[in-house]
Parts: structure tokens; sequence; C-alpha cells
């Protein structure tokens, strides 16, 4: 998809036109399904007369331009794509970046980010560099050969911003795609000079099947980037599987391959609640099904922390098959291929799944792909606008003609293996149960008797390389900006031999990248792993998925103990999809969300309430800090 074509000829008889512009906005609110911003409306009025001027004065009158060129499997857009054969007669195309800078901050701390006014982006080489490999990934094949070239042009650049820029770039793949500035952008000593520094030169004409073909062409992974990204996979000790988990990899291979055979489309449903290895099977999963020949294997998530750190885990070769599943399906599924949805009890389900049909974009999910396999924990649905469960995907399946497989996952492999400790937060945070007291020696578990000593124990085990971080339900203001200083908004009143004290930290920063000025302050998708998370307190929505050595929970007032059962007070929330449900419905969502955050801790978890009665109610079932020795 894209939202103009056309000769740079044609197109710079028309590009300064108002009517111009006004059917690029016309074709994007199409294409895209929303309306562009005013400040990429402004961007294309700056930038695409800036760019067709320069590509008359290379003498590319000829060559085919595309503007906003759509890659569907990452959902980027290449700002122009120039279009053209090269001297053996390939189809060649110039990926090119555009942009209005005139002035950039950079630092040698983050070569790889550029800071523009407020915004910290990615450096543009290195983002044209992006490009290039999709289109040789994805593109590219031997049926369709394709030559992807890419270049940056800053338009109003002075020269001092263009060295600097350079100069971050020379290490690393960015250093092969040139950056130019209005300096470089003139016809000297020719024009054959300035297509060169384009990338340009010796570019002709490619005829009208040609450029066709290229947006007609499926956007596919390509045999070799399936290797490399199966053999990452496999090699990734982060990815090896015990026991339990090994056996329910095997087993769903062996469904897909099932499926395969009986040329139905197919649900495969794995169940497990926290730590029995769910994602790591999905990602072990992945890069079998990349080994496999003629595969088109995506691994999804709901969850935009987890599907960046598995990124990061694997490899820029993940691109596009890795992806966050949200309110459409990625681009490039399918009837062939194995989609595998981890974090299923995510999965978006508008306005209510308890109140309409199956959710209509999962619904499009399965019926586009000819096996998919739902990484599921029910009692990990924390809002009510997500989640689903194994009876309603097994009733789909058999209302929509596919086939069925459940496999249970059984053993744990987080909480230091215990399932006693598992077992025992199950029957905790259930809405009635009587529950006994911890009795359990494989792990560490305590009660904190103050926030003071939950943040101690927590920078002790920092201090010792381990990886702690704490936790609260979302009882408190979250209004600092995306990034920081942050504001230390989790406050908590308490009383000590001395007196009153309030103890005070910011939430995570809500932004995806780090603060350019403070690379102490892991960005939200990284908080649970990257160093000074264990500064931040974090949320339901940055640990879920999660996991890491030692783990403290802070227990707000909209779930509080009185005498043997739970109670909900949802007036106490701060999160706006919750705070207006009736305190029967709040409940199992406030007890589901304690649950997810008392297991992230493989070693070692300290429970805190800020509600006095809660407080007494689990010493009396779990030992104080005081009485149980930090772990070491």
């Amino acid at each position: 998809m894209h939202l103009y074509g056309g000769t740079v000829a044609e197109t710079a008889r028309n590009v300064g036109d108002e009517a111009f512009i006004a059917t690029a906005e016309q074709r994007f609110t199409t294409v895209f399904g929303v309306a562009p911003s005013a400040e990429e409306v402004r961007s294309w009025r700056r930038s695409w007369p800036a760019l067709v001027s320069i590509l008359c004065l290379a003498g590319l009158d000829d060559v085919h331009l595309l503007l906003e060129y759509s890659l569907p499997a990452t959902g980027e857009r290449i700002d122009a794509l120039v279009l053209g054969r090269d001297a053996d007669g390939r189809l060649c195309v110039v990926a090119i970046e555009l942009k209005q800078w005139t002035r950039a901050q950079l630092s040698p701390a983050r070569p790889g980010m550029v800071r523009i006014a407020e915004r910290v982006v990615q450096h543009p080489a290195r983002q044209v560099g992006g490009y290039v490999h999709y289109l040789q990934q994805w593109v590219n094949r031997a049926d369709f050969p394709l030559t992807a070239r890419g270049t940056v042009v800053l338009h109003d650049a002075p020269a001092e911003l263009v060295a600097d820029l350079r100069a971050a770039a020379t290490r690393g793949p960015a250093a092969a795609y040139p950056v130019l500035g209005r300096d470089d952008l003139t016809p000297q000593p020719s024009p054959q000079a300035l297509a060169q520094r384009l990338g340009c030169a010796e570019l002709y004409p490619a005829g009208r099947d040609d450029i066709e073909r290229l947006l007609q062409v499926e956007h596919r992974p390509s045999p070799a980037l399936l290797e490399r990204a199966g053999q990452v996979i496999a090699g990734r000790d982060a990815f090896t599987l015990i026991g339990d988990q090994d056996l329910a990899r095997q087993e769903v291979l062996h469904a897909v391959e099932a499926a395969r055979k009986r040329g139905t489309k197919s649900i495969i449903v794995v169940t497990g609640g926290p730590g029995t290895g769910k994602t790591v099977i999905a990602s072990r999963l992945l890069g079998d099904l990349c080994r496999q020949p003629g595969g088109n294997p995506r691994l999804l998530s709901p969850s935009g922390t987890l599907t960046r750190q598995l990124r990061r885990t694997v490899g820029d070769d993940s691109r596009g098959l890795i992806a966050t599943f949200l309110e459409k399906i990625p681009a490039g599924i399918t009837d062939d291929s194995v989609v595998l949805l981890d974090e299923a009890h995510r999965a978006r389900t508008y306005p209510d799944h308890q109140q309409g049909a199956f959710p209509l974009i999962l619904g499009k999910l399965l019926q586009r792909a000819v096996v998919t396999v739902l990484f599921l924990d029910e009692r990990q649905i924390v809002r009510p606008t997500e989640g689903l469960t194994l009876q309603q995907l097994q009733q789909h399946a058999q209302h929509s003609g596919f086939s069925f497989a459940h496999i249970d996952l059984v053993s744990q492999f987080r909480c230091n293996g215990s399932r006693a400790y598992q077992q025992w937060i199950d029957h905790l945070f259930r809405p009635e149960a009587t529950t006994s007291a911890w009795t359990g020696s494989d792990y560490d578990l305590a009660v904190a008797p103050d926030p003071e000593q939950l943040e101690q124990w927590i920078a002790e085990h920092t201090r010792s390389g381990r990886t702690a971080r704490m936790t609260a339900g979302f009882c408190w203001p979250w209004d600092s900006p995306p990034t920081p200083p942050l504001l230390p908004e989790v406050a908590i009143p308490w009383n000590g031999p001395d007196g009153p004290h309030t103890w005070a930290r910011p939430w995570n920063a809500r932004a995806d990248e780090p603060a350019f000025d403070h690379p102490d302050v892991p960005a939200r998708p990284f908080w649970a792993t990257d160093t000074g998370g264990h500064a931040q307190v974090g949320c339901i929505y940055t640990a879920q998925g999660m996991e890491y050595a030692y783990n403290a929970v802070i227990m707000g007032g909209d779930l509080v103990r009185r005498g043997e059962q739970w109670i909900a007070h949802p007036e106490e929330s701060h999160d706006s999809q919750l705070r207006d449900l009736p305190p029967h419905r709040y409940l199992r969502y406030a007890l589901n969300t304690y649950r997810v955050l008392a297991t992230r801790g493989t070693q070692g978890t300290r429970l805190y309430s800020t509600d006095d009665e809660t407080q007494a109610f689990l010493r009396t079932l779990i030992p104080s800090h005081e009485e149980l020795p930090t772990s070491g």
C-alpha cells in the first residue's frame, strides 16, 4: 500500500498543489483507517516538494516514485521509495527517509538515538537500514529478485548536524546508509554525482509490469530469514525447555502436523498457571516452525512489553515475525500460517467479553491462519475488556467447524519450582476460600512490616547483583509525564515506633524508549529487566508476563480482607477501566491482579498491605520479615 505513485516528472507537476496534499490525506484515511495527524501533513508539505526537486536535479525524471510505502508486516511506512532497474537490469528500490531537521541532540551513550525537541527517535540511518533489511527479507525472493538500497535526506540540515549524525553512525550496519544534508543535495559537480550520493546512480525506468508486480507482491519472510531466526531461538539459553515444557512443545508440534494433514483449520489451547513456561514454549515453537520448509509463522502477544522483550532477545530478524496483537490482524498472515498467540488471556474483547459474542478481531485471526495455538491462563484476566476462556474457544471451534486440542501445563518452573507456593497463592486469592498458613520451605516468602523495609529488601538484593522489583495495585494516581523526572506518586503513610512516616516512590516510566537524559530510568517495556527498574514501582500492565528473582508486592485499599472473605473497593482504584465497576465484578479482577503480581518472583516474595486488617490477616498466614532471615 502507498499514498501516491508516479514518475518523478509527473510528481513534480502536481506536488506543489494543495489538491495533491488533500488527495493524499483522503487516501491515507482510506488505506490506514485513520486520518493523518496535522504534524504528518505538515511534513508532507515541506518534504515532498523538496525531495522531488532534488530527484529532478539528479536527472531522475523518468524513474518511478512511491510516497508513504507501507511495510505491512511491521506496520511501518517508508517516506519515499524510488523504483527503477539497475545497470544489470535487476529491479532496484531506494528507500529514502526524509527529515526536516535543522538541529538535533546526540549522546555518545546512546549512538542509536537522536533527540529532536522533546522527542527521542531512532537514528535515521538505523531507521532506513531497517527498511532495507525488510525489503531484502520480506519482498526479495527467488521468483521476484529485488535489490534494495537506502538513503537519509535531511534537506534542511546544516553541515554541522550532518557531520554529527554521520559520526554517530560510523559503527555497525547503519554506516552503510548515506546521510545527506542540504549541502549534499545540489547537482555538483554534476547531476550524475548527485544521483550517486542518493544511491540512485545508473537507475533506469522500470516497466509498468515491474511496478505493478512490486505493488502486488505478497510480503512474506524469506527462507533465509526464517532459518536464521530459528537458529537464534534454538541457541538462546533463555528458551531452553525443561521436563514437561519440552513434552508440551512436542505435543503442540504433533497437533500442528495433524491439523495440516487433515487440511482443516485448527485451534490448539495450551493452559497453565504463572511460571509453567507458556512464553518460553511459544518462543521455541516459533523457532521450530521457522525451520520447517515453506513456513510462514508468527508469534503474537497482546502485551507490547512482552513483544519488545522477545524481539530484543531474538534480534533484528524477529521484526515482523514477533508482533503485538491488539485491534487489527498483523499483515502477511495467510492460510498456511501457524500463529502462536501468547498471553491470550489479554486479548482484547471490546466492549465487554461478558456481554458480547466471540471477539471479532480474534475470530478473524482464527479464520485466517491454518492453525492457531493460544497460550492461556484464565486467572490472569485483569480487565473487563480483555480475556476469554477455554470453554469459549472450544465452543467457537465447534461452531466454526475447526478441529480443537487442549494441552495443560502442570509443572511450575518459576517461584523456585515450588508448586506448593503456586497452589498456596492460587488458594489465597480466591473470593471466599479459607487459607491455611504458609509452611513451605522451598520458597522465600514473608510479610514486610512497612514499605521502608520492603524497599530495603529490594535494595539489598539489587546490590548483590540479583534482579528485584517492587509492584503495587493501581491505587495511586499516575500523573507523571511519560519521561523523567518521575513524580513520587505511590505515597504510603505508616506508623513506626518513632512516629508517623510517609514513604513515596514513582511508578515506572510510561515511555516506550528510555529518556535521553535519564538512561538510568528504564523504558516501560524494560522496567522488569534493565538497570534502574528497582527504583520505580511497577503495575500489573508492566509486570504481567515478566519475571525477576525477588518480588515485593504492595496491596492497596482496593482489595481488603474482612473475616473469611475478600472485599473489593473499586473506588480506591485509579484504573479508569475498572473503577466504575460494581464491587462484585471488580473483585475478580483485583484477585487476579494480585495473584499475577505475587507470582513474578523466581526466588522470593514479600507482601505488604496498606490496610491494617489485611496486613494483620497476612501476618497470621505468613512469617513476618523480622522472623525470616533474608535469603542469600
